[in-house]
């Protein structure tokens, strides 16, 4: 099957979208006013995504890619579009969900921002999936989105592998020794984390070496056939943790702890979670490492954070104490939290399934005056608001891009409770 269409306009996903006889196809890496030749598709999520395809001509929309691996990494969609259309783009997808006109707060810097890659290892290659696929990988020498010190990072494993003959992962087959390198970077202190992920195996007792520009290096083992880039720790060296300051608040970074991806723009997010918070007693649910409560802590109120994850809790309860902020950190679930009235404000960031049905009922019959919401999916946001307004109103709603080049955006709402 061959045919020429021309792009029209970009999904929800970013993927460039034409007709195709009577049906519509999904083409990754292009702009609206691309003219395509398809030459082979498959069905993905009952969509037809063009999977063989030469952009014949290209749109007077597009701006040249600064990444090399543009095309073929999965990890940038929207790389080939001037920052401004980004926004733009993120701005109507989060109109076209919510239904309410939205402003996205563009990042301060779109390349160097990333501060963790995951990097795969394998015998396919060393770098990031190809588009698409879960068995292919892109070898690459640098990720511009993290920023130089990933070229160091990757010179230094293909050194080690080749001066130690080491197996690499098969995908697909379970197989091999590495499997995934994982850099972490404070971007506001210069702190650098390396953290490499193996099959359960011996390492060698050169490793260190390789990496002595490390602030922290950690061997994890990955002992199941899951393929994550995180396992069980087995060695560190160095500092047991790297450090990240937001806005003078410090936070304290593990190879297997959640943190905002992108720090500058993290700044902006808590900045504006801060701004909506009213009154003295704060619920941070869904509070991972502290990440909301202790900013909020620092500016005076007193927080209580519940979180699923008692790793999570520790790492939560030590940047509390590392920072003298009265906020305490517990686990438990969304779903069993009571009580919710008695808190003053109420900020939930959940999952990208959203709300736990049983809390979303508690907020609406005994919620708080002041509910904050931030969401990383604003599909899942859009239909937990459906029941929510049932007692709350919107107030204001904006957009953070966190994640540029790519479709995603974060969603921070600010609800008040109706009588």
């Amino acid at each position: 099957m061959t045919a020429r269409t021309r792009i029209e306009r970009l999904d929800e996903d970013g993927l460039g979208t034409a007709s195709l006889g009577k049906r519509e196809v999904r083409v990754p890496f292009t702009a609206p006013g691309d003219i395509v030749k398809v030459d082979k598709t498959r069905k993905k999520k009952r969509k037809l995504l063009a999977t063989e395809f030469e952009i014949l001509k290209y749109s007077e929309l597009r701006t040249e890619p600064k990444c090399p691996y543009f095309g073929h990494c999965g990890g940038c969609l929207l790389q080939h579009l001037p920052y401004r259309d980004q926004i733009h783009f993120k701005e109507a997808k989060l109109n076209s969900i919510l239904g309410i006109d939205v402003e996205v707060v563009p990042s301060s810097k779109i390349f160097g921002h990333r501060n963790r890659i995951d990097i795969v290892i394998s015998t396919k290659g060393i770098g990031f999936r190809r588009y698409g696929t879960w068995w292919d990988v892109v070898d690459i020498e640098e990720c511009p989105v993290f920023g130089p010190s990933s070229r160091r990072v990757l010179s230094s494993v293909r050194e080690f592998i080749n001066e130690e003959k080491l197996t690499l992962y098969e995908i697909g087959k379970n197989t091999g020794f590495l499997r995934y390198v994982v850099v972490r970077e404070g971007k506001f202190t210069g702190d650098l984390m390396v953290n490499l992920v193996t099959s359960q195996g011996d390492l060698p007792s050169s490793f260190p070496g390789y990496f002595e520009y490390a602030d922290s290096l950690y061997w994890s083992v990955n002992r199941t056939q899951s393929d994550v880039s995180y396992g069980d720790v087995e060695m560190f060296w160095g500092r047991e943790y790297i450090t990240e300051e937001l806005n003078g608040v410090k936070y304290l970074i593990h190879p297997n702890s959640f943190f905002q991806t992108n720090s500058y723009q993290a700044v902006n997010l808590l900045k504006e979670v801060a701004a909506l918070v009213d009154g003295g007693k704060v619920l941070d649910l869904y509070s991972g490492v502290g990440t909301f409560g202790i900013y909020v802590g620092r500016e005076g109120a007193s927080v209580e954070g519940i979180e699923m994850n008692p790793f999570a809790v520790e790492m939560a309860r030590k940047n509390a104490e590392l920072n003298g902020v009265d906020a305490k950190f517990e686990v438990g679930e969304d779903r069993d939290v009571r009580n919710l009235s008695s808190y003053d404000t109420v900020i939930v960031d959940p999952p990208r399934a959203g709300l736990h049905l049983r809390l979303r009922r508690r907020l609406i019959h005994d919620g708080p005056e002041n509910l904050i919401y931030v969401s990383c999916n604003p599909k899942t946001l859009a239909n937990d608001l459906k029941e929510l307004r049932e007692r709350y109103r919107v107030e204001k709603v904006r957009g953070f891009d966190m994640f540029p080049h790519t479709p995603h955006v974060e969603v921070v709402v600010h609800l008040r409770r109706m009588e």
